[in-house]
């Protein structure tokens, strides 16, 4: 495994992020990204997480919808749910963490778990 690839599930752009600040105060429990929910508040990056990210000997890379569906739309972007956390080498890509588990995670800390479970 060369890096594990976060995909949200939202949209890149300020406007987009906007809409997400306000929906996350609004009606956070209707919030459609569990990624975003554990790892970020409703304008910054989680401590925590974020020092997990920094320290992590794994590369992550972290992209919105259309930023994943343009770069690998050709090969994977059909076959995804999001939000979704893959794996990827050189030759190929695969599910790490699914939707539905994501789904699941009630913090940073269950996040965290999940993947030094599966590293």
């Amino acid at each position: 495994m060369e890096k594990l690839i976060f995909v949200y599930n939202a949209y890149s752009g300020t406007q987009n992020a906007v809409l997400d600040a306000l929906h996350k105060l609004i009606k956070p429990n209707t919030y459609a990204c569990s990624i975003c929910k554990v790892t970020h508040g409703v304008f910054s990056e989680n401590s925590r997480w974020k020092k997990y990210r920094q320290t992590s000997d794994v590369q992550m890379e972290f992209l919105y919808i259309d930023e994943f569906q343009k770069r690998y739309a050709s090969k994977f972007g059909y076959k995804y749910t999001f939000p979704i956390v893959l794996w990827e080498d050189e030759v190929e890509m695969g599910i790490f963490i699914p939707t539905e588990e994501l789904e699941r995670t009630q913090n940073e800390e269950d996040l965290i778990k999940l993947i030094e479970e599966r590293l």
